[in-house]
């Protein structure tokens, strides 16, 4: 992948497979922007719903490690109230 910057963009290249790029092209077409003003959109609309999904404490998960190897089944029996199966 090839990028070079601009005042507030990163130009970037990348490649599609065939049938990705024609309804993409169409999609952007249908709504009456550019292909690469579809794109743009798409990344921007997939990270804000990465971000809401993940929520701000999935930062967090997997930081710290108790050493202790039944440290889940604890979590599930105080979150679940009920031992993993």
């Amino acid at each position: 992948m090839r990028t070079c910057r601009s005042k507030s963009r990163i130009r970037t290249q990348t490649s599609l497979d065939e049938d990705a790029y024609r309804e993409a092209k169409a999609e952007a077409r249908q709504q009456g922007i550019s292909l690469a003003e579809f794109l743009r959109r798409l990344v921007a609309a997939g990270i804000r719903h990465r971000r809401t999904r993940e929520g701000k404490w999935m930062r967090h998960a997997g930081a710290l490690a108790s050493g202790d190897p039944d440290a889940s089944q604890s979590v599930n029996d105080v979150v679940y109230g009920r031992p993993r199966s």
